[in-house]
């Protein structure tokens, strides 16, 4: 397939536009093609190398875009930079913003009032999704600016619901989501790491311990959504009285776990204040 740069007409031809497109970018990516909300030709991505635009060529067939101004020539634009990157990339595509097109940022710390002033855009959206929304299991948070109409809002929760559920939020709650959905995934992954470690240490093959640890970790996190049970009831059913269970979790308690995770998320809080 020949990659369509800059000889092409790119204005508002792409129904999104990716500037940028990093780890979460190309999770969402993945999603939204997967769940067939758009055609790969439907979607243009910018990147800072040419081996990443090679590469997401390669892998989705999307269209590549020659700058981040020409990437930003669509009906939605989502900003998947860094945040320290924002200030400085919006300064560059912020010209060629339809006045129409709805902005969407990733961003942590950004506020939509921020946004709005930078981009000079009537139509701001704040999202804070995951990286399983890759395989279509995200959970993205999701504030609204006050241009949206409900057309508008609809349109952009279609494309969060192709890669998973969505939450819309007030803006002040922001920060709380990015530590309880957007960088929990790797504390997870640490969890699931330290589960199979302890199932190595005793005799384990690791690629079955991984397998087992990343499957109990699933099917409670399903349990908890589909019973609708607080996650204490579901554990106290699993602890029977003087057994294996209730042992191990008096041993955590000991060694400050619920405390541990508590801390981490607020320290993850505090940071994206910060940015």
């Amino acid at each position: 397939m020949q990659v369509r740069t800059s000889s092409f007409k790119v204005d508002l031809m792409h129904k999104i536009g990716f500037v940028g497109c990093g780890n979460m970018g190309r999770a969402m990516l993945s999603g939204v093609l997967s769940a067939g909300l758009c055609e790969p030709g439907d979607v243009v991505v910018s990147a800072r190398t040419q081996k990443t635009l090679d590469a997401v060529h390669a892998e989705f067939g999307v269209d590549v875009a020659s700058s981040n101004a020409e990437a930003a020539k669509a009906e939605m634009v989502i900003l998947a930079v860094k945040p320290q990157m924002y200030e400085s990339v919006i300064a560059e595509v912020a010209p060629t913003l339809s006045s129409e097109a709805i902005v969407v940022s990733i961003a942590p710390g950004k506020t939509l009032s921020w946004l709005s002033e930078k981009t000079g855009a009537k139509k701001i959206v704040r999202l804070m999704p995951n990286t399983p929304a890759a395989i279509g299991c995200g959970m993205t948070s999701v504030a609204y600016g006050d241009g949206l109409d409900e057309a508008d809002q609809a349109r952009v929760m279609a494309f969060v619901q192709s890669f998973g559920e969505g939450e819309v939020l007030s803006e002040h709650l922001f920060d709380a989501a990015t530590a309880v959905a957007g960088c929990s995934p790797a504390y997870v992954y640490m969890f699931i790491e330290a589960m199979a470690d302890a199932g190595v240490a005793e005799g384990l093959p690791r690629a079955s311990a991984y397998r087992m640890a990343a499957a109990a970790v699933a099917g409670s996190a399903r349990m908890v959504l589909e019973t609708g049970q607080h996650p204490a009831a579901l554990k106290d059913a699993v602890c029977s009285p003087a057994g294996t269970t209730i042992e191990g979790l008096r041993v955590l308690e000991e060694k400050g776990m619920r405390s541990a995770v508590i801390e981490g998320l607020l320290a993850t809080v505090e940071k994206a204040k910060r940015l």
